[in-house]
């Protein structure tokens, strides 16, 4: 409550120093403003108590009261309350392309690639409350998991079921999930589109060549930011299939076609990174959360509810009472 309340005018309170001046000035002179009479004998008079005498000064501190309102009055109270009302001028359209093929259940980031890739993603789509964003996954082909929308829940659901399966043709086609990414933003009437796409691997699938697609997503006007996942020399991956259906892991060389993950950024004006572990990849996320910003405009509206108008009035009774004592109560009779 307080925190909202103001005075507009403080420079007021200054006159609060002549206060006392005023009630030092009617201490000395209180006899001399008060009329006398000089009598030669009091005979014949009743002595009384005096009461009246004594309480005159009554009307003096009245009047002071009744300055000091006028004067906090004259201050402007108010109390302030300010409103905000965000106005989102430019959205941004977002489609996140991930590589679900069996090389991202590599041990190199923990748990795996692509439980770490989905933790880190989960983060970046619950900072993005403004921005529309679809998911896209790909192995030997691609499909969309996920249209762009701009209900989180949706997306961050579908992000969390996404898992490597049989289904999907094994092999990385680097060019058919970015052709399916463009295919999801091509029409989009945002100010801004991006293409998040990450990989672990080399192009070795897939009939859309990668640099085909890139070159589309040029002529579409979307910005594409590439992401090679996995450690520099060597990985725990899977290497085998056991009879039980559960994968049999051994070290291999990592091969992430860092050339072509390069040439796709700079053609479309995007950026490559390289996630060697958790860290670096939280780090690359955030980084882009930075570079892709919304534009938001905050209006704020003020009210003032003033608060002199009830300080005036009690000026006014105070005075009125003072006035009232002085002429009946107080009254002379000379």
């Amino acid at each position: 409550m307080l925190s909202n309340f103001e005075f507009q005018s403080p420079e007021f309170f200054w006159l609060f120093l002549l206060l006392p001046v005023v009630a030092v000035w009617y201490f000395f002179k209180r006899n001399k403003i008060t009329a006398q009479v000089k009598l030669s004998s009091l005979k014949g008079f009743k002595a009384g108590s005096g009461l009246l005498a004594k309480f005159r000064p009554v009307l003096f501190v009245l009047r002071l009261l009744a300055l000091a309102c006028l004067i906090t009055a004259l201050a402007r109270p108010r109390n302030v309350d300010v409103s905000t009302r965000t106005n989102t001028t430019r959205g941004i359209d977002i489609v996140i392309a991930i590589d679900v093929s069996a090389s991202m259940l590599a041990r190199d980031l923990k748990p795996n690639r692509l439980e770490a890739l989905k933790e880190v993603a989960s983060q970046f789509i619950a900072d993005r409350p403004s921005d529309r964003i679809g998911l896209v996954e790909y192995a030997g082909e691609s499909y969309t998991r996920t249209p762009i929308t701009s209900d989180k829940s949706i997306v961050l659901s579908s992000l969390n079921d996404i898992e490597y399966n049989s289904i999907i043709e094994g092999g990385t086609a680097i060019g058919m999930g970015l052709a399916t990414s463009v295919n999801r933003l091509k029409d989009s009437k945002a100010k801004s589109k991006v293409i998040i796409l990450m990989t672990d691997g080399v192009n070795n699938a897939g009939f859309i060549e990668p640099t085909t697609a890139s070159e589309l997503a040029q002529e579409f006007g979307i910005k594409v930011y590439t992401i090679g996942l996995g450690t520099n020399g060597t990985a725990l991956s899977p290497v085998a299939l056991r009879p039980d259906g559960s994968f049999q892991y051994g070290s291999i060389p990592v091969e992430i076609d860092e050339t072509l993950l390069q040439e796709i950024a700079d053609k479309t004006g995007g950026l490559y990174f390289r996630a060697t572990d958790n860290e670096s990849l939280e780090e690359i996320y955030a980084e882009i959360n930075k570079l892709e910003k919304t534009d938001v405009e905050e209006f704020k509206y003020t009210n003032y509810e003033e608060k002199f108008r009830p300080l005036v009035i009690l000026a006014g009774l105070l005075l009125l009472f003072e006035l009232l004592l002085r002429y009946t109560v107080f009254r002379s009779f000379v």
